[in-house]
């Protein structure tokens, strides 16, 4: 009975699948030379040189803020389409998996092993495309230990996504967020 009813619901064929039209925004010598980059000065955990990490996003094409903490194991995918603001702190084991452009803002806090994900796949069609979407995280945003932030999501000003949580949809100002789904509990104060 089970086999028959997946029959009547359609097939995954990855045989089918094509991503030619996606772009890294790149040369591939570059992307080439940025993959071994990554490996030597990101994501070694033997490395927890700051400016010489900023140094070398610049060098790719990010835009840098000052003041920017980058702690050891941290993934980037390609630094040309990554904006960091000044004074963001980026945990370890963090991966920015920026397939497009992520924008993170002034004073953002991403803690460790936090996933930021502009891609993934519409699991509608046979060929399972490719879907890409950009992330936005305003000033003073907090993405907790393990959390995650989904394609085409914008975390607004001071917004906190709480530990191992998942933020599928945007995230309103001075709000603190949390669960899988995550769900708006509580307004965030500063003193």
């Amino acid at each position: 009975m089970i086999a028959t009813k997946a029959n009547t619901r359609g097939r995954v064929n990855l045989e089918k699948y094509n991503n030619v039209w996606f772009k890294t925004g790149a040369p591939g010598w570059k992307v080439f030379i940025w993959y071994f980059i990554n490996i030597i000065f990101f994501i070694n955990p033997l490395n927890p040189f700051s400016k010489i990490k900023c140094i070398l996003l610049r060098l790719f094409g990010a835009q840098v803020g000052n003041g920017v903490v980058i702690k050891p194991s941290v993934n980037i995918k390609y630094p040309w389409l990554l904006t960091i603001g000044d004074h963001v702190w980026i945990g370890e084991h963090v991966w920015i998996d920026n397939l497009t452009r992520i924008f993170i803002g002034n004073n953002v806090t991403l803690s460790q092993g936090a996933l930021l994900l502009t891609g993934s796949h519409n699991y509608k069609l046979e060929t399972f495309d490719l879907i890409v979407k950009e992330i936005k995280l305003e000033d003073g945003v907090w993405i907790g230990a393990k959390a995650v932030v989904c394609p085409g999501v914008t975390c607004a000003s001071h917004s906190v996504l709480s530990v191992a949580s998942v933020a599928t949809g945007d995230m309103e100002p001075y709000w603190i967020y949390q669960g899988v789904p995550a769900e708006k509990k509580r307004e965030r104060f500063i003193n």
